[in-house]
Parts: structure tokens; sequence; C-alpha cells
């Protein structure tokens, strides 16, 4: 029983901290629309993202996938 106790707090934990760094790392994302957009121009373009703008893109997903992977496991822990 009590390693079951010790899974239930590491997967709340993993949860608790993959959800507030998903959420940081969405809002330093840039956005897609630029200024000119918000006047009628959108001159839509597809760029490759380079750099820090691919880590940051990289380790959103990364958290986003530990968030919902930690999810699953504390529903598959027996109460």
């Amino acid at each position: 029983m009590g390693i079951v106790m010790e899974l239930g707090t590491f997967f709340q934990s993993a949860i608790f901290v993959s959800a507030i760094l998903t959420v940081l790392l969405i809002s330093l994302q840039q956005r897609g629309a630029s200024l000119g957009a918000g006047f009628g121009s959108s001159g839509e373009l597809y760029t490759t993202r380079r750099g820090l703008e691919r880590s940051l893109f990289n380790a959103t997903i990364v958290f986003a996938l530990i968030f919902v992977l930690s999810v699953l496991c504390l529903l598959l822990i027996p109460a």
C-alpha cells in the first residue's frame, strides 16, 4: 500500500509541475498573427521554427505529453 501512495504523490506532483510549465511555455510562444493582420492585411507566410522558438515548441510538446501520461497513470492507480 505504501508504494501506491508514493506513486500517487509522484504523479500528482508531475501533473502540477507539467501543467504550470505547459501554460508558461505556451504563453512564451509567438502568436501566428502579426500586427498588420489586425488591420486587414494578413500576410500569412509559412516559416520554419528555428533556434529558441523550436526549443520552446518541442518543450511544450514534451510537457503536454508528461501531463497527459501522468493523468492516465494516476487514473490507473487503485485508490
